[in-house]
């Protein structure tokens, strides 16, 4: 680990301020993948600004949905009596992630934050153009049974890892930001970046850019959404392919639909066409298997990962079927 210097924020304003001011600055919160990255020297900040004392960890239902502070645990979130009654499509996704352990520590910004697990870009001596621009992706011609198969390019197909981030996808949320030139309101759907030709960067935040907030529309296929994920073993693993999906059905037709892909694509991936695939259409068998094959249209599967496109799909339409079965 490279040396580095600390700073607690006294407000933010203050921590915005002195990260803008470092191009080598970055904040802290719960460090949960910040510091496993930097033991591995895969990132390092000259200047971490603590972000904790900022008590952005305030989570407000309000008549037009909710608001979850940035620095609230994602044991916090998963448990809340609202968000599992309302969104609980959020809490499933969350407590399917990581360990216990992890949860208690982690933030909602810092899970909006979440480095790819790729082994290429974690190991300093294997080309990554995430890591290291220009230097080559290793992914494409290695071993890439856990890669994207979905919104890839030729210089990154990393898989984004993150479980919560699908399900905001699927929950239309919209991400609250406080920078240099004032706050901003981020779509969840726009937040994160396809590699295209610049792998290294990840989300539409500015440097100095911090997130204060989530927040989750009250929507009427909200409270009938639900997250499912498939992966190697049932504790502690990261997906090989997960969906987040949410209907509303009125007098036998979906009216309205979401679903977004996790473990599949190089970002929290919602698949419109899927979508539009089920609007009109009665629940059941036809119109979920319709959906599955349109959520992994246009996939883009190499050596290791071709099954994927075929788990995607089926992991789709299990997961309309579970839902359906709730009703």
């Amino acid at each position: 680990m490279h040396p580095f210097s600390y700073s607690r924020a006294a407000d933010a304003p203050d921590a915005i301020a002195v990260v803008s001011a470092e191009p080598a600055a970055a904040y802290l919160a719960g460090g949960t993948t910040l510091l496993d990255l930097m033991k591995l020297d895969v990132m390092a900040p000259e200047h971490l600004v603590d972000v904790n004392p900022l008590l952005l960890n305030r989570i407000e239902v309000n008549p037009n949905g909710i608001r979850i502070g940035a620095l609230a645990r994602n044991t916090e979130v998963a448990e809340h009596p609202v968000i599992q009654k309302s969104y609980p499509a959020l809490s499933e996704a969350l407590l399917s992630g990581a360990s216990p352990q992890l949860r208690n520590m982690a933030t909602v910004g810092g899970n909006l934050l979440q480095r790819t697990r790729c082994p290429y870009f974690r190991d300093t001596a294997a080309p990554c153009n995430k890591r290291q621009p220009g230097s080559g992706c290793s992914a494409v011609a290695g071993y890439n049974r856990m890669h994207a198969i979905l919104g890839g390019s030729s210089q990154c197909i990393a898989a984004n890892p993150s479980d919560m981030c699908v399900a905001l996808v699927a929950l239309d949320a919209v991400v609250h930001t406080r920078g240099p030139h004032g706050e901003r309101q981020i779509p969840m759907r726009s937040f994160h970046l396809l590699p295209g030709q610049n792998p290294e960067r990840e989300t539409v935040l500015e440097h100095g850019e911090l997130v204060t907030a989530v927040t989750l529309p009250d929507l009427p296929f909200a409270a009938r959404s639900h997250y499912l994920k498939v992966r190697d073993r049932a504790s502690y693993a990261f997906a090989l392919a997960s969906a987040a999906v949410a209907l509303w059905v009125d007098h036998g037709v979906i009216r309205e639909a979401r679903i977004a892909l996790g473990g599949v694509a190089t970002k929290p991936w919602r698949a419109p066409k899927a979508e539009a695939a089920l609007v009109g259409k009665p629940p059941g068998e036809a119109a979920f298997q319709a959906a599955g094959s349109a959520a992994v249209s246009g996939a883009e599967p190499l050596k290791y990962n071709r099954f994927k496109v075929e788990l995607a799909r089926r992991t789709v339409v299990r997961a309309l079927h579970e839902l359906e079965e709730r009703r």
